[in-house]
C-alpha cells in the first residue's frame, strides 16, 4: 500500500516540500486506509497535509460545508478518495463562478490554481494493483491518441455486439487523464489511463451497444445482456435490453425527475431544474481506455480505464455546457474508433480493441 501511495505522490502528483496537499475522504476501511498511506507519503515528501473526512456522499448528494470551505482555501493539491462521490457544492450549483463552474473544485482546477487526482469507489485492492504502473509508456499512447484527436471534426464509434455512432468533436477539448498531474490545472483519476471528450451537445446519433459493465444509482454493473441505447440529437431516444437495462433507464428516470423537486426547494432555479431534466439524456463522454493493468471488476473508476474498452457516459460532460445530476459510464468492448478531419481525410485509431 505505502509503495502505490509513493507513487501517487512523489510520481503523479509530484508534490514539493511545503506544498499545502488538502485530502478529503470517508470513515470507510479501503479509503481511510488509502488515505492514511498518502498522508505518511505527503509527510515524507515534505508536504503539509490535511486529511478531512466526511460521510459517504453520492451522485446526488451535496458534500459537507466544512469540505467545500476547506478546498476554497485554495491548497496547492486537492485529493479526493472516497466510498462513493466527493459531493456537490451545493452554493455554486444554485451559483455557478462565471456561470460555468458549478464546484469549487471544479473551478480551482479549470483556472490552474490547484492540481489534482480523485479516486471515486476506489478500493484497496484496485489502488495497489492499477497505480504503480510504466506511466511513461502510457503517457507516450496517450500523447499520440490525444493528437490524433484533436484536429478532429467528428469521430465514429462501431463495435462487434452493435454499437455503430457517430458525433462532432469541433472544438471540443481532448484530456488525457495519464497520471501526470504535476502542473497547476492537471488531475484526474487514480488510476490513470484514458483519453476522453465531450462530444458537442446534440451531435450524437446512432446506437451504443453497452457490453462491458455501466453505472447506476446502486452502483456498478458487470453487464450480462448487452443494453443498447439509441441516441437520436445527441441524447438518448430508447433503452433496450434485460433487468440491466431497466436499472439504467430508472436511474436516468430519476435524474429527469429530481431537478423540478431540487427547485421547488430553492436548490435549483426553474431553468436550471428543466436543463438538469433535459440533460439525464445527454451523451457526455467519449473516452478510450488505457490502463493494461485494469480490468473489468464492476468498479467504474477501474473499468473505465480498460485497454480494449471504450466507454460513453450518459448524462452531464466536462465542457460544463450541459449539466446534470448523473454521469453515467458505460462500456463497449473491442471497438474500432475512427477520427474524421476537415478535409475528408480519416485515421482508424483503434481497431478490435487495439491502438493502431
Amino acid at each position: 500500500m505505502q509503495k502505490a501511495a509513493d507513487v501517487a505522490i512523489k510520481e503523479v502528483l509530484k508534490v514539493k516540500p511545503e506544498e499545502k496537499v488538502l485530502i478529503v475522504t470517508n470513515p470507510e476501511k479501503d479509503v481511510r486506509v488509502i488515505s492514511e498511506a498518502l498522508y505518511n507519503s505527503i509527510l515524507s515528501a515534505g508536504g503539509k497535509p490535511t486529511l478531512m473526512y466526511q460521510s459517504m456522499k453520492t451522485q446526488m448528494d451535496f458534500a459537507e460545508d466544512a469540505v467545500v470551505k476547506a478546498i476554497e482555501s485554495n491548497p496547492d493539491v486537492t485529493i479526493s478518495v472516497s466510498k462513493e462521490k466527493l459531493g456537490k457544492d451545493k452554493w455554486r450549483m444554485k451559483d455557478p463562478i462565471d456561470k460555468k463552474y458549478e464546484h469549487v473544485f471544479n473551478y480551482l482546477l479549470g483556472e490552474k490554481k490547484m492540481r489534482s487526482f480523485w479516486s471515486p469507489s476506489i478500493t484497496a485492492k484496485m489502488f495497489m494493483e492499477t497505480v504503480p504502473l510504466d506511466y511513461a509508456k502510457m503517457q507516450k499512447e496517450a500523447a499520440a491518441l490525444k493528437s490524433a484527436f484533436e484536429n478532429g471534426v467528428s469521430a465514429r464509434v462501431t463495435a462487434p455486439a452493435g454499437t455503430d455512432i457517430t458525433m462532432s468533436i469541433k472544438g471540443r477539448n481532448i484530456e488525457a487523464d495519464d497520471g501526470d498531474f504535476s502542473q497547476p490545472g492537471s488531475g484526474g483519476n487514480l488510476p490513470a489511463g484514458e483519453v476522453f471528450m465531450g462530444p458537442v451537445v446534440g451531435s450524437s446519433n446512432g446506437t451504443i451497444v453497452y457490453d462491458g459493465s455501466i453505472a447506476a444509482a446502486k452502483g456498478e454493473i458487470v453487464i450480462k445482456t448487452p443494453i443498447k441505447c439509441t441516441v437520436k440529437d445527441g441524447f438518448v431516444s430508447e433503452i433496450t435490453g434485460g433487468r440491466e437495462a431497466k436499472k439504467l433507464l430508472k436511474t436516468i428516470t430519476d435524474a429527469e425527475t429530481k431537478p423540478p423537486e431540487m427547485a421547488k426547494e430553492g436548490k435549483l432555479t426553474d431553468e436550471q431544474a428543466k436543463q438538469y431534466a433535459k440533460n439525464a439524456r445527454n451523451i457526455g463522454e467519449l473516452g478510450i481506455g488505457l490502463n493494461r493493468l485494469a480490468k473489468i471488476v464492476g468498479n467504474m473508476l477501474e473499468d473505465e480505464k480498460v485497454y480494449g474498452t471504450c466507454h460513453f457516459a450518459i448524462g452531464s460532460n466536462y465542457e460544463h455546457d450541459a449539466p446534470a445530476l448523473i454521469h453515467l459510464d458505460g462500456l463497449v468492448k473491442k471497438p474500432t474508433i475512427t477520427v474524421i478531419y476537415e478535409d475528408g481525410s480519416s485515421k482508424v485509431v483503434m481497431k478490435d480493441g487495439e491502438l493502431t
